[in-house]
C-alpha cells in the first residue's frame, strides 16, 4: 500500500509523545462510555445550553433547565469535564470547542447518529463478522443475508439514521457530480444501486431530455418508486429490478452513461470485480462509467481519511460481512481487472467524493 500527501507524512511518524499516548489507549479502552455520555449531552441539551449560556451555567441550573436528577446530572458533567468537550471555571460550566463541535458541526451529527441507531448494538459482532466474513451484528434487527435486503424492514428510526448518513454524504457532491457527467451530453443514463431515487430526481431535474434507469433490488425499486411519485421528471425514471450479486445477472445495454455512487463500497473485490465486468460487457466505445466513492487515502483532510476507515468496519459488522471504504489502489485494480481503465480522476467534490471516470480498455 502506497499513499499519498498529506496521509503519507501523517501515518508514516508517531504522532503522539508518552502521555498523549497513554491518554489516547484510555480514550479507546472508555470508547463506549466517552460516546453514550456525550451523545447524551447532545440528546438532554446540555452543551446547547452552555453555547446558549456563555457566562456559564452552574450544576443547579443545568438540575433545573434538563429536570434530570442532580445525579444524573453530575455523572454526565464530570464524564464530559475529563473527555473535554466542556470546562469548568469558578463554580460554572462552559461548552469547550469539541462540545462545539458536536452540536454545530452536521457530519458529527449525522456519524454519531448512525453510530448509535444502526451500528451500536451490531459492533459488538465485529471480532465474529471478521473471522467468519459475514454481517454477525445483522442479527440484532432481522435474518438477512445484507443490510440491503432488510433495509425496508429496519426499524422507523433506524431507517431515518441509515438514510440520513446516506444522503448526507452523497447529496453534498451532486451539484459537482451532475456538471461533470453531463459535460458529456448523455441522453441515457443506467443508475446502479439507485436506492431511493435521490441521484436519479437530480439528473432528470438537471436536464429536461435524459432518461434515467435504475437497477437495484425490486424491494429498494419499490422505495423509490414511493419516494419519487408526483415529482416532475420521474415519469423519465424507469427501474430494472435485479441482484447484483448474482454473476450471472447482465446488465442492460444501451445507455449513454453508467453511474455508481457509493455502490461499490458495498461489494468485496470480487464482486466489485465482478459487477465492472458486467458493466464493461454493456457498454460501447462510447459509454463512460462514472464511480463516485469516498476513498480514504485521497482525503484532503486527516480527519475524513479517520471518519472513513472507522465506517468500514459498519461494513464488515452490519451491512455485508466483506466490504469497506475503498483505498484508491484497489478499486483502480477492480477496474483494470474488469476490462476497463480510468479515463480521468476528480477528487474533492462535496465533502471527501472523488469521481473515477472509466471507458473500455
Amino acid at each position: 500500500m502506497e499513499l499519498q500527501s498529506p496521509q503519507k507524512e501523517i501515518y508514516s511518524k508517531e504522532r503522539f509523545n508518552a502521555l498523549q499516548a497513554q491518554r489516547l489507549a484510555q480514550e479507546i479502552a472508555f470508547g463506549p462510555v466517552v460516546f453514550q455520555v456525550s451523545r447524551l449531552m447532545v440528546k438532554f441539551g446540555i452543551f446547547q445550553m452552555l453555547d446558549d449560556n456563555k457566562d456559564g451555567l452552574t450544576m443547579d441550573e443545568i438540575v433545573e433547565k434538563t429536570k434530570l436528577s442532580r445525579y444524573a446530572v453530575q455523572c454526565l458533567l464530570e464524564s464530559s469535564l475529563t473527555i473535554g468537550t466542556i470546562l469548568l471555571k469558578e463554580k460554572k460550566f462552559y461548552l469547550a470547542k469539541a462540545g462545539w463541535f458536536l452540536i454545530h458541526d452536521d457530519m458529527a451529527r449525522v456519524n454519531m447518529d448512525f453510530n448509535h441507531d444502526v451500528n451500536y448494538l451490531g459492533l459488538f459482532n465485529l471480532e465474529e463478522a471478521l473471522i467468519n466474513g459475514k454481517p454477525e451484528g445483522l442479527k440484532v434487527f432481522g435474518i438477512w443475508p445484507t443490510i440491503y435486503e432488510g433495509l425496508s424492514q429496519l426499524p422507523k428510526q433506524v431507517q431515518k439514521s441509515w438514510f440520513g448518513f446516506d444522503h448526507f454524504y452523497s447529496d453534498n457532491s451532486f451539484q459537482q457530480a451532475l456538471e461533470i457527467v453531463f459535460s458529456n451530453k448523455p441522453k441515457s443514463l443506467l443508475d446502479v444501486g439507485g436506492n431511493t431515487g435521490r441521484w436519479a430526481l437530480q439528473c432528470v431535474g438537471f436536464n429536461k431530455d435524459v432518461q434515467v434507469t435504475i437497477m437495484d433490488l425490486p424491494q429498494q425499486l419499490q422505495m423509490m418508486r414511493e419516494q419519487t411519485k408526483d415529482i416532475p421528471g420521474a415519469d423519465r425514471i424507469s427501474g430494472h429490478g435485479a441482484n447484483l450479486l448474482d454473476k450471472n445477472v447482465p446488465f442492460p445495454t444501451g445507455f449513454d452513461a453508467i453511474w455508481m455512487s457509493q455502490f461499490l463500497d458495498c461489494f468485496s473485490e470480487e464482486e466489485v470485480t465482478s459487477i465492472l465486468s458486467r458493466a464493461a460487457k454493456s457498454m460501447n466505445k462510447d459509454c463512460k462509467l462514472y464511480i463516485m466513492e469516498t476513498l480514504w487515502d485521497r482525503q484532503r483532510f486527516e480527519t475524513a481519511s479517520y471518519c472513513l476507515a472507522q465506517i468500514s468496519l459498519y461494513f464488515t459488522a452490519l451491512a455485508n460481512g466483506n466490504s469497506k471504504m475503498y483505498y484508491s489502489g484497489d478499486m483502480i485494480r477492480c477496474i483494470e481487472n474488469a476490462g476497463l481503465q480510468v479515463d480521468t480522476i476528480h477528487d474533492g467534490l462535496g465533502l471527501g467524493h472523488s469521481i473515477i471516470v472509466c471507458k473500455l480498455q
